[in-house]
């Protein structure tokens, strides 16, 4: 429920910026040094705290928890920010944690981004824009989400693990290595399967493209030989396609190391 102005049971810090046109609902408790602009919309029983900073046009809702100190026995105090961009969605009892002085002190999350409830974003992860964490989705301390990610319900990954754009990550997977960009990870623990094809049409994606994309995850996870001879074929055939010098790179970068490839069944390809 969206309230107009600030209630009265809200209890606000005196030092929080408070940016023009955001709402804060009943029993809502904002600490010391947070900072919040434009036309954010603030629910009843919203917890905020710490050095966490909001952009403009968010969505906060009832029972979320967004920048209280990290769940790490490490965390002694120190430097430990957590930084929001717009326009994203938090729903009821997320969980939003800043980072750890030790590893930078930072966990980020950029713009137009959708948290379903009780998911949860550990302590120095850094998530993108436009992503997806369906219903008990969780990260992680560590964690990397590209842009446009998708993450359905009951599925969890890693610390320390990238997941790359574009990806997908089925329902109930538990992520223990790098998903490269465009692919669809699946099951515990979570194997790659193939393209994230639905989700590359709808960001625009041509039909020949998609294809191309399924040709070089074949090339690059189900052929045989070793990932160096494999990315020099990479190159050759595919060295004008931007989506596969995507790929080259996520994997060249992966210091995780990436799930591998087992066949599912039935699945149709590209």
């Amino acid at each position: 429920m969206i309230y107009d102005g600030i209630h009265p049971t809200a209890i606000i810090h005196d030092s929080v910026e408070l940016g023009e046109g955001t709402t804060v609902g009943p029993f809502t408790c904002i600490g010391a040094g947070v900072k919040l602009g434009k036309n954010n919309r603030i629910a009843s029983h919203v917890v905020i705290e710490g050095d966490t900073h909001l952009g403009d046009d968010n969505q906060i809702f009832s029972f979320a928890s967004v920048g209280t100190t990290p769940q790490d026995l490490k965390f002694k105090g120190g430097k430990s920010e957590l930084r929001i961009g717009n326009s994203n969605r938090i729903r009821e009892y997320v969980s939003i944690q800043p980072g750890l002085e030790q590893f930078g002190g930072l966990t980020s999350i950029g713009n137009n981004n959708l948290f379903m409830a009780n998911s949860h974003v550990a302590h120095d992860c850094h998530v993108g824009n436009n992503i997806w964490m369906t219903n008990s989705a969780a990260l992680a301390g560590h964690v990397t989400l590209e842009d446009n990610v998708i993450m359905a319900g009951l599925s969890g990954v890693h610390q320390f693990c990238r997941i790359g754009e574009g990806a997908f990550i089925a329902a109930g997977a538990m992520v223990t290595h790098d998903v490269p960009p465009f692919c669809m990870a699946q099951g515990d623990r979570a194997k790659l399967r193939t393209i994230n094809k639905l989700g590359l049409e709808r960001k625009g994606y041509s039909p020949d493209e998609v294809r191309r994309i399924f040709k070089v995850f074949t090339l690059l996870f189900v052929n045989k030989g070793t990932m160096e001879e494999k990315l020099a074929v990479l190159q050759k055939d595919h060295g004008d396609f931007a989506p596969a010098q995507k790929l080259k790179t996520f994997i060249e970068r992966s210091q995780r190391g990436l799930i591998t490839y087992q066949k599912d069944r039935g699945e149709n390809a590209a």
